[in-house]
């Protein structure tokens, strides 16, 4: 199983977040240099993909029935290379056809992976720990603890019609099946946010391990300025 790590390139803090990333864990992890700048737009072109979320106003998105609500940036285009970059990695899972794990630089090991994904009944397996990465986090921490299944779908803390899924995204397996599920959901309702659109109303074989294996770094964040 390969590691992938997205990392801004001769960003100080992506480089030295990834650098702790790399110390963190045994395992050796592929560099993916993020989708910045100008590379943005060509790349969007190529893979003929569209935004679809929004920047101001909270929408309600018709053809999936999830409510899409802002999030807080000054960057936009840092969010989008995020999420642009998130997809190159499903992408690339798909095509290796083989499961990967994909991590954002500020991810950092507590634990190695000590299972294997193939023995799991979800085709995206979260593996952070939820608290202080994600909304509600205490919450979402509290209901898997909660829950006696070492893999389990991740819990309802909001109004079902908010996207919700795996916490923060900075950290998860993914199986080809999955990546192709993903692929195709952008495909349909457009590029959005990557914790957004990985959600479980999207995604029915979406999970989380309730032993946690990762957690973030207190880095600077570098796509909310």
């Amino acid at each position: 199983m390969k590691y992938y790590a997205i990392v801004m390139k001769d960003h100080e803090i992506s480089e030295t977040a990834f650098s702790r990333l790399q110390k963190s864990t045994k395992c050796d992890i592929i560099r993916f240099d993020a989708i910045t700048g100008v590379d943005i737009k060509e790349t969007m072109s190529i893979l003929n993909l569209k935004w679809n979320y929004p920047w101001v106003n909270t929408e309600r998105d018709f053809a999936s029935g999830l409510v899409k609500q802002p999030y807080t940036t000054t960057n936009r285009n840092a969010k989008i290379g995020v999420a642009l970059s998130h997809y190159c990695l499903w992408k690339k899972c798909a095509e290796l056809d083989e499961t990967i794990v994909i991590l954002e630089h500020d991810a950092r090991f507590i634990e190695e992976i000590d299972f294997d994904p193939a023995d799991v009944p979800f085709d995206i397996i979260g593996i952070n720990d939820p608290r202080g990465a994600t909304r509600k986090s205490m919450m979402f921490h509290t209901m898997v603890q909660e829950n006696n299944n070492k893999y389990q779908r991740p819990p309802i803390i909001d109004d079902t019609h908010v996207p919700q899924g795996i916490a923060g995204n900075s950290a998860y397996i993914i199986k080809p099946k999955g990546a192709k599920h993903m692929m195709k959901l952008v495909n349909e309702y457009g590029l959005w946010h990557n914790d957004a659109i990985m959600c479980r109303q999207l995604v029915s074989r979406l999970g989380v391990t309730r032993k946690y294996y990762t957690t973030i770094q207190k880095t600077q964040s570098t796509t909310t300025q």
